[in-house]
């Protein structure tokens, strides 16, 4: 994948990459952008914020309630860092006890297909999975 004929995100890849490499490209580099952003969005909580916030705003508590599992900092940890990468919006109300929602901005609603499709993957080959599981376990014992 390449600039797509951007000269500003040309120069801004060859600044990020002086030693060649297509500051496209996904590699293994810990510093590698595409991996960063692939970390981020494919966590294990990043997913379902970005799920649950597809139909509706939501607030802190709300979303803490539907997420299984997550703790408090926890979410308050991945919502500050899909806020950050500008796929979710903040908007705080100026009220007595304050109140937080949260929304997707745009760029974040742009994933819903993508998470989608990784959903419909996985309800498809849960079975094969399950069954591959099981005979590795199987051998393993």
């Amino acid at each position: 994948m390449t600039s797509l004929g951007n000269p500003e995100v040309t120069e801004q890849a060859s600044a990020c990459c002086p030693d060649g490499r297509d500051a496209f490209q996904w590699d293994v580099r810990e510093d590698c952008g595409v991996r960063q952003i692939l970390d981020r969005i494919a966590d294990k909580w990043s997913l379902l914020v970005i799920a649950l916030l597809e139909e509706k705003t939501m607030r802190f508590g709300e979303l803490g309630r539907e997420i299984d599992g997550i703790s408090k900092r926890m979410l308050t940890v991945t919502l500050r860092n899909l806020e950050r990468d500008g796929l979710v919006h903040r908007q705080m109300y100026p009220e007595i006890p304050p109140r937080v929602e949260y929304r997707l901005t745009t760029l974040g609603g742009t994933l819903l297909g993508t998470i989608q499709s990784l959903v419909n993957w996985t309800e498809e080959h849960q079975v094969q999975i399950a069954l591959a599981r099981e005979r590795f376990d199987d051998t393993t014992e």
